[in-house]
């Protein structure tokens, strides 16, 4: 049992910074992938980086070279730095942790969102 909550969100012009935040509690031991997916009106959610638990970490290719995904096991949270950020960055973002059972089974924890507006 995973609880995430998300911070960081908010409203920043085109080209700048923001860094979203991702607190996790329970049983954190157990989570094998944490990553971040962003949903904007009316469009499916999408992947935005994951970090897996040896420490590799992969980005669509729509953020790669100006989003970096980081963890701090110390205080149980994952970050996403958003530099460089475009209009279309505008989406709901989501923080997520996977622990993988079997080949079959996967149980998700999801945060409840956080608000990323970029204007132009």
């Amino acid at each position: 049992q995973v609880q995430l909550v998300e911070s960081g969100g908010g409203l920043v012009q085109a080209g700048g910074s923001l860094r979203l935040s991702c607190a996790a509690s329970g049983r954190i031991l157990a989570i094998n992938t944490m990553g971040w997916y962003r949903q904007a009106p009316g469009k499916q959610r999408e992947l935005v980086a994951e970090i897996t638990r040896g420490g590799s970490a992969n980005y669509a290719d729509s953020v790669k070279g100006r989003f970096t995904i980081s963890r701090d096991n110390a205080k149980n949270t994952v970050y996403l730095q958003m530099n460089s950020l475009k209009p279309e960055d505008t989406a709901v973002y989501y923080c997520n942790a996977r622990t993988v059972l079997s080949s079959l089974v996967a149980l998700d924890a999801w945060g409840q969102g956080t608000l990323v507006t970029v204007s132009s």
